[in-house]
């Protein structure tokens, strides 16, 4: 019968029941999962069941972590992304975020720039920790996606981007997010993207701030290569903060349409 070990299936005996499974592949597992429900006492099985082993605290191996990634994706899917390198130009509330959602998606490369250090006013909305206040953000960051995804290559920039620099440091990058918060710096990285990086989409932001509804936040695109997520208006200022559920909303829909675009669905127009 098949059965599904760690998503992998396997051709096992009828009579194998779930310690044999256990203690065939995997006997030093604690958690013993079968189609989705942990299980602590001996089971038989049925041809197409699941079951999962884990040991606490033991990263799966790159194998493993494939196989694992890969099974919640489309067919095809993982294929593509795990070849995919992303650039993403500042990490605070939405560089952090979509790079952690990227991270989840097993995408293969990530470029960070970021001169900033963490600061406590920072955890409100971006993807750090009390423990990291005045580690670099790069160097943070790079800490955190390593914990969610061991296996994902990543270069870190601690400098100041510029028109001159950015060609040479997302040299590589299929599609540079753009996370600033300075009007002129968006700006600035958005052309010199789609004028130094002839291959690049650039995916910026405009209009995130407050606490206003969320589906006003949508995608808009510029020009073949370029789109711009938010709501185009509404900037950080004076009771106008900028807060974790809408920053968040901004930040999940750039890492969709980066997703998007690495799959082709949004080719050049």
């Amino acid at each position: 019968m098949m059965i599904k070990i760690n998503e992998r299936y396997h051709d096992l005996p009828e009579s194998w029941t779930l310690f044999d499974i256990h203690k065939e592949f995997k006997p030093d597992a604690d958690l013993l999962i079968v189609n989705g429900f942990p299980v602590r006492e001996n089971c038989t099985l049925r041809a197409g069941d699941g079951v999962v082993l884990i040991r606490r605290g033991e990263a799966p191996s790159a194998e493993e972590f494939e196989a694992l990634v890969t099974a919640r994706h489309t067919p095809g899917v993982h294929e593509k992304i795990k070849q995919a390198s992303v650039g993403i130009a500042g990490l605070g509330g939405l560089g952090s975020s979509v790079a952690v959602a990227l991270a989840r998606l097993g995408v293969g490369e990530m470029i960070l720039s970021d001169y900033d250090v963490v600061e406590p006013s920072n955890l409100n909305r971006q993807q750090y920790f009390t423990d990291q206040i005045g580690m670099s953000k790069v160097e943070a960051l790079t800490l955190n996606l390593k914990r969610i995804n061991p296996y994902i290559r990543i270069t870190g920039h601690e400098v100041r981007l510029t028109a001159e620099n950015i060609p040479g440091i997302f040299k590589r990058a299929g599609v540079v997010v753009e996370a600033f918060d300075a009007p002129d710096a968006k700006a600035m990285l958005c052309n010199t993207v789609l004028s130094r990086l002839p291959d690049a989409f650039v995916v910026g932001v405009s209009g995130l701030a407050g606490y206003g509804p969320s589906e006003e936040i949508r995608i808009r695109r510029f020009s073949g290569r370029c789109f711009m997520v938010g709501d185009g208006e509404t900037a950080a200022g004076p009771g106008v903060g900028l807060m974790s559920p809408r920053v968040g909303v901004a930040a999940h829909h750039q890492a969709s349409l980066v997703l998007r675009i690495l799959l082709g669905e949004e080719g050049e127009k």
